[in-house]
């Protein structure tokens, strides 16, 4: 059978859309095209699956090969078609004989043969749970589907593992459950504890008032006076996480290939500095992704020395704030991020910091 077809997932954001990799061999000159909106990382893969089928083992066909990537109007970037492209043509020249059907794929290939990680594997793996289709993806995303109960998820190190496994040859790997037993769990200690800073009673009471509230939080003081050391212990009296809102930060950080057992466990604290750019704080780019203020979905995002932000960039702050989440479009994404989080800001009374201070004079014309 010259035709086949395997299962896999794009990634918009933080959402895996299906997509079906179909290949069709013919006779003709030998050549290799792939159709279906791919950008240049994924024209670029029919060089790596050459290579990675001959050194698994395989024979490459020296036939016309048209690959597509259905749906056509849905772009495609990155690595991870790798794998079911290099599946769905060992199955369509005959090189493999099992059904790929019941399966969902993804993997970036070395030239050797072995799986590489892609970036946002637990969303994808998410997905295919829910599709009731296994997804199989490289034993270096194991972290992150660690994460899913119950998942059905394989792992593999190779090329030829995967196609071992679906003809029976070896048994898969499979995620080992997560147990705390596994982990120091004393590194999942806040920074800083509220209880080991000393006196300060009405900047403590009201971070204890702004974590029951959920309210916004913004110290003016001069320098020195532990604004940035009270915004770092503000996790520490916040509740710990639930199982959803785990879920939720992984997700984002699998987005940037960022996902492990203490950002996803702890409730994230984010510090962007000052001369951060409107899609560094927001999110976006010509392809989005998520900024600052997703990154601190579920958690504490603080911003020191506030009025050296620019005003544009603290504008844009306001429409994430109320939804609790950022809407992002572009020409061909429309992508959605979480960002609920807790603003904690600090600046100084005045420039030079010491207005009012009775033993330091202000350098500026602030008297």
């Amino acid at each position: 059978m010259s035709l086949a077809r395997v299962f896999t997932r794009a990634q918009i954001g933080i959402e895996a859309p299906s997509v079906t990799v179909e290949t069709h061999l013919t006779a003709g000159l030998p050549g290799f095209s792939v159709v279906g909106l791919p950008e240049a990382s994924v024209r670029e893969s029919k060089d790596r699956v050459r290579s990675a089928i001959i050194n698994a083992g395989f024979e490459f066909p020296m036939r016309r090969i048209t690959i597509n990537l259905a749906p056509a109007d849905l772009p495609k970037e990155g690595g991870r078609f790798d794998l079911p492209i290099a599946l769905s043509i060992l199955k369509a020249s005959g090189q493999l004989q099992a059904e790929l059907d019941n399966h969902e794929f993804i993997g970036e290939l070395a030239l050797s043969g072995e799986l590489r990680s892609v970036r946002g594997a637990l969303p994808s793996a998410k997905a295919a749970e829910q599709s009731g289709r296994p997804m199989v993806l490289p034993f270096e995303n194991q972290q992150e589907v660690q994460l899913l109960e119950d998942s059905g998820a394989k792992l593999a190190k190779t090329l030829l593992d995967v196609t071992a496994c679906l003809n029976a040859l070896q048994a898969w790997q499979t995620p080992q459950a997560f147990s705390s037993d596994d982990k120091d769990m004393t590194s999942l200690a806040p920074m800083v504890d509220l209880a080991d800073i000393k006196d300060q009673f009405l900047a403590k009471r009201c971070l204890e008032i702004a974590a029951s509230g959920g309210h916004s939080l913004l110290f003016c003081g001069p320098p020195g006076s532990g604004k940035t050391l009270l915004a770092k212990a503000f996790t520490s009296i916040l509740p710990p996480l639930s199982d959803q809102e785990i879920m939720e930060n992984a997700c984002v950080f699998s987005v940037q290939n960022k996902v492990d057992f203490e950002i996803s466990y702890q409730r994230p604290f984010r510090q962007p500095h000052h001369s951060s750019s409107a899609v560094a704080l927001i999110g976006g780019g010509a392809k989005p992704q998520p900024g600052e203020i997703s990154l601190a979905h579920n958690g504490v995002l603080f911003l020191d020395e506030l009025p050296e932000f620019e005003r544009r960039v603290l504008d844009m702050l306001r429409e994430p704030m109320e939804a609790k989440e950022v809407h992002i479009s572009r020409a061909a994404y429309q992508v959605t991020f979480p960002s609920k989080f807790t603003l904690i800001s600090a600046m100084n009374p005045c420039p030079c910091g010491y207005l009012g201070d009775p033993e330091k004079s202000c350098g500026y014309t602030c008297n």
